[in-house]
């Protein structure tokens, strides 16, 4: 009798032990990765696809730049919709090796651009563009890599080509630009009657230029960084809380990460509590990198190299990151705002990928206004050019 009550006594601690270490794997499970998400090296599942050559997870946006004997799917011939001020061959660039590299991940191939593919996909659908000029640059390249499928037809576009709306009738498919510098409300600030720069911003006010369009909108791409780097002020209910880049008495320089988080939170929480919207797929295009060397953009400095540089060889790498990382965690808080709404946030996760690309700027090829003349334009992309690998991967993201 004894020894059956022992027997039965051990059967119940190593059922207790059993519970308690599952509950803590379970515990190491759900939460290790949200822990895991707030260092440096910020890497979740937004980041990987599964690929189909054993069944591994890829990272898309980790690898490197390797030569490439094809040619551009395009050409600025072929390709009518090229802007004059992208048009860099137009404007009398020279060397195209440039055009011969290809994005290569780590532990897979990134496919080549289908224009075929993209359209079936987007079939019935509008994509938008929202932000600044580089938001612009990307649906330029989209816009040309998918004329080579169908010949887009213009129905939209203002006399500055900041709103612009192309359709590709047979497969119902709208694609818009939807410019907007700050995503929230900014007003330029004048001084003695003239234009200073810089500007006022609302950051808990969404520009209504591109929000009231996201009723009809079924895929959001968002770009936006470079019109931070002014001295702007910052507002919230209307009342001045800081300022970016001002030496103003008694007004708190609060930084470029301040602005650009709250500016992001505002954008996306317009989506999350969009009520006569559809599911909207939300990716956000991470920090695109200038090339500025030997100076800033108007103290003379240039981009005059023609080939990709080596990561460790990137110049501004680490501000690079941080601006990234503001950007990542945004999403994220969104992404996990969204879910139970339906709605879907990713990031298209350039910012290495392009810190590499040098290269790929008009710097004096890109056909500048009088008032630049002499400028270089090392923001900007060529077209064709690296530019067109973010379409091969936002074309890989919207496969899944």
């Amino acid at each position: 009798m004894k020894e059956r009550l022992l027997n039965m006594c051990n059967a119940a601690s190593l059922l207790f032990y059993t519970a308690i270490l599952t509950i803590l794997l379970t515990f190491y499970l759900f939460y290790y990765p949200r822990i895991n998400f707030v260092q440096e090296n910020i890497q979740t599942n937004i980041f990987t696809r599964s690929h189909t050559n054993g069944g591994r997870s890829c990272n898309l946006f980790k690898g490197q730049w390797i030569p490439d004997t094809r040619d551009s799917l395009y050409t600025n011939f072929s390709c009518t919709t090229i802007p004059y001020r992208r048009n860099c061959f137009f404007h009398g660039r020279k060397d195209r090796d440039f055009l011969h590299w290809r994005w290569k991940p780590e532990q897979c191939e990134l496919p080549r651009f289908s224009p075929k593919t993209f359209l079936s996909i987007v079939q019935g659908k509008t994509m938008a563009f929202i932000g600044d000029s580089l938001a612009r640059n990307q649906m330029e390249s989209l816009l040309c890599l998918l004329s080579t499928e169908e010949t887009p037809k213009e129905v939209y576009k203002d006399a500055v080509e900041r709103f612009w709306t192309w359709e590709f009738p047979k497969h119902n498919f709208t694609l818009m630009a939807l410019w907007s510098q700050f995503l929230v409300t900014a007003t330029e600030t004048m001084f003695n009657g003239s234009a200073t720069g810089g500007f006022g911003l609302q950051l808990d006010k969404v520009d209504q230029k591109w929000s009231e369009k996201l009723p009809f909108i079924d895929y959001a791409i968002f770009s936006d960084f470079q019109w931070f780097f002014r001295q702007n002020y910052l507002y919230e209910g209307n009342k001045l809380i800081g300022c970016v880049y001002c030496q103003a008495p008694n007004v708190t320089n609060l930084g470029i990460s301040f602005a650009i988080k709250r500016a992001f939170q505002a954008a996306f929480k317009q989506i999350n509590e969009c009520k006569n919207c559809k599911n909207i797929f939300t990716i956000l295009r991470t920090f695109s990198p200038s090339h500025f060397e030997n100076g800033a953009w108007n103290t003379g400095g240039g981009c005059n190299r023609t080939r990709p540089v080596k990561i460790e060889d990137v110049i501004g790498r680490d501000s690079n990151l941080e601006f990234r990382k503001i950007q990542v965690e945004e999403i994220e808080m969104a992404r996990e705002k969204g879910e139970y709404r339906g709605n879907r946030f990713e990031i298209l996760d350039i910012t290495e990928i392009m810190g590499m690309r040098p290269d790929g700027h008009p710097g004096l090829y890109g056909g500048n206004d009088d008032w630049k003349k002499g400028y270089s334009d090392c923001i900007h992309w060529c077209l064709p050019g690296p530019i067109d690998v973010w379409n091969e991967l936002l074309l890989e993201m919207i496969k899944r």
